[in-house]
């Protein structure tokens, strides 16, 4: 194994192409930390191979989940629905939590880590928050908006800020979660910006989008510092 911790990111879906792709911004986070990134596509037929090979893994953003994976509804905004990718990523974060795999959930990464576990969604979040504090500029634009974090909580100790603002770009957050996660944090409006896992080495999701500013917001890049930091000591390293 090389000296760099291997930290796997799952890809969006193919395009109108066939081609896999990904934001180079999660890969550019991930290297600025000292980990070396690999891009994982869906459709593995067993995706413990892909685990076998991972010191952490990151479940980034992108399309809507299936409703189906969590007993909602179907709404009208919905997006980019992927089963093959549903189904390799619901498999992935069940790994994780079961290995004790470093894990960050972004965005539609935390609703995975949500759903695989048996929670739910809020399939349209201005139908039941309103749009008192938007979480994304039509028709799909990132905005910006204050984050308030729990103190004494693992995310609070590396973020190192009780509240900050950050890059939102979903329509879409958890509705009922499970009790082995901890909700660590909310926007104004109530909406669950974070969760945590309590019994795990290092799982922590969250609903904005770190990757978008963390080049020029060191408030964000801790979180991928923190990533590839559980990664090595999950491997027995020093910290890079």
């Amino acid at each position: 194994m090389g000296s760099k911790p291997v930290i796997g990111i799952t890809t969006y879906s193919r395009d109108e192409d066939g081609k896999f792709f990904l934001p180079g911004n999660y890969v550019d986070a991930v290297r600025r930390s000292g980990g070396l990134p690999l891009l994982l596509p869906h459709g593995e037929s067993d995706p413990q191979d892909l685990v076998d090979i991972l010191d952490g893994l990151i479940l980034p953003g992108g399309g809507d989940l299936d409703p189906s994976t969590y007993g909602g509804r179907a709404h009208e905004t919905m997006y980019w629905i992927d089963a093959e990718r549903d189904d390799m990523e619901i498999d992935l974060a069940r790994r994780a939590v079961k290995m004790g795999l470093p894990t960050l959930g972004i965005c539609r990464g935390t609703q995975v880590l949500n759903v695989a576990l048996g929670g739910t969604l809020i399939e349209h979040l201005p139908d039941e928050v309103g749009d008192q504090t938007e979480h994304r500029a039509p028709p799909r634009k990132p905005v910006r908006h204050r984050v308030t974090v729990q103190s004494g909580s693992r995310l609070a100790r590396i973020m190192g800020h009780l509240e900050f603002d950050a890059d939102s770009w979903h329509h879409q957050a958890l509705r009922r979660v499970v009790p082995s996660l901890r909700v660590v944090a909310r926007a104004p409006d109530g909406t669950i910006e974070a969760v945590e896992m309590p019994d795990h080495p290092w799982l922590i999701g969250v609903q904005w989008h770190p990757e978008l500013s963390a080049s020029t917001d060191p408030v964000q890049q801790r979180l991928f510092h923190a990533l590839i930091e559980a990664a090595c000591a999950g491997r027995g390293d020093s910290a890079a």
